[in-house]
């Protein structure tokens, strides 16, 4: 049992460990100049699938259910989170503002969570997949159609442009498909240091996912997607902790909205569809279903690889589809899987004769 736990804590430390060396090797390439425009601006964004694929995991891998509305949490988190931004602008100075931004689209997406979960995860396979999808999807032609604004009287809110009826020195915040405009500006003194903040919230995710995995709750879970009549035999409340996961999941998603919202200029709800949502799920498929450091090494080389190849031209995606090709063989072919177990054999037989020594 000790053994167990010491196994389990030092793996934790290795994800830790590989967050945090990555982050001073680029710190060290940005601050010599070795560092392009280019990938200065992926490096956010990383972040931001990063925490999306982590908090996935949670559901996929060790919730054992299929979820397709991951982008719609990430569009609760990042446009309730931007209005909270721009309605208290001029109230709260950006530090706190960007905290309780945070806050917000985490709670926001958290409650959405809730409500999505209670019904859908009474479903099992395709059919809970088709529902978290039509989730995302309603939500998104939803916020289509809003325009929210702000005057001394409060907020308004209207399906059209012209129902918003504003007084003077009102300001219309939420413009339908046009979006949210100008969130990013209203950070302009720490907007330098939202790859510091991205990290920070990744190395968050990872401390919350993990400990819940590793926890009594955790096992729960997992026996939940293990053997679902054995987990109910021994009076294990299936729903009750699926939620608990889904939940998490959705609040974590929301962060990665809310990271995602204040480092744009321009937040539109039409690139939170479902291509986003399948995106983040062939990261977490790629890097290995309950595999934590997989979906984290799988999100940095599978988002940041398309930028890299530019120089490729018409060859880019043929390389990018190579690469997804590999991967899936090398984490999933029987083959690939027996000789890494015996990679693993070898090394530790190595090991003991070396401490035997």
């Amino acid at each position: 049992m000790k053994n167990m736990k010491n196994k389990t804590t030092k793996n934790n430390m290795i994800n830790y460990g590989i967050v945090i060396v990555l982050f001073v090797i680029v710190q060290a390439l940005s601050s010599t100049g070795n560092l392009s425009r280019l990938l200065m601006g992926l490096l956010v964004p990383l972040c931001v699938y990063t925490i999306a694929s982590v908090s996935l995991n949670l559901v996929v891998g060790f919730s054992g259910e299929l979820s397709l509305g991951h982008a719609g949490f990430m569009c609760v988190g990042a446009f309730s989170s931007a209005l909270f931004s721009q309605v208290a602008a001029d109230s709260i100075p950006q530090v706190p503002r960007f905290i309780l931004a945070l806050l917000v689209g985490a709670a926001v997406a958290a409650l959405f969570g809730v409500i999505i979960g209670i019904p859908v995860l009474r479903l099992r396979g395709d059919y809970l997949a088709i529902v978290t999808l039509a989730f995302g999807e309603i939500i998104k032609n939803l916020i289509n159609v809003l325009y929210i604004g702000v005057d001394d009287k409060g907020l308004h809110v209207a399906t059209s442009a012209a129902g918003l009826h504003l007084e003077a020195g009102g300001k219309q915040i939420l413009k339908g498909a046009l979006g949210i405009s100008g969130t990013a500006t209203l950070y302009k003194d720490i907007k330098n240091y939202f790859f510091l903040i991205g990290v920070i919230l990744l190395l968050l995710t990872l401390f919350i996912v993990q400990n819940l995995v590793n926890s009594r709750s955790g096992r729960a879970i997992m026996s939940t997607r293990d053997n679902r009549i054995a987990a109910e035999s021994v009076g294990i409340n299936i729903t009750r902790y699926k939620l608990l996961a889904f939940t998490i999941s959705a609040a974590l998603a929301g962060v990665a909205g809310v990271l995602y919202a204040h480092n744009l200029s321009l937040l539109k709800v039409s690139v939170f569809d479902y291509n986003m949502s399948i995106l983040v799920l062939v990261y977490v498929v790629l890097g290995g279903i309950g595999n934590i450091r997989g979906s984290i090494i799988a999100t940095i080389i599978l988002y940041a690889l398309p930028e890299l190849l530019r120089g490729f031209a018409n060859y880019r995606m043929l390389i990018y589809a190579i690469v997804l090709i590999i991967m899936m063989l090398f984490n999933w072919a029987p083959a690939a899987r027996d000789w890494r177990a015996r990679m693993v054999e070898k090394f530790k037989g190595k090991k003991e004769k070396k401490e035997v020594a």
